[in-house]
């Protein structure tokens, strides 16, 4: 496996120790997280089953948020 050599993490992480974050990388066929104050574990998986997994994460937090309206 190609290893990633560019590392990118959301702005909205904000500042300060910066070692509080999920930060993404690339490959050819494969997108890798790890944590920031654990650089070593990485996870990797295909973009498609990454998106499918992230839609998932949104439209539950919506409808627990619509589910919590009064």
């Amino acid at each position: 496996m190609t290893t990633p050599d560019s590392w990118q993490k959301s702005s909205f992480s904000g500042s300060g120790d910066g070692n509080n974050c999920v930060e993404l990388a690339s490959t050819p066929g494969l997108v890798h997280l790890r944590e920031s104050d654990t650089p070593a574990t990485r996870i990797s998986t295909a973009p498609g089953p990454l998106a499918h997994f992230l839609r998932h994460i949104k439209t539950s937090f919506r409808e627990g948020a619509q589910e919590g309206e009064s």
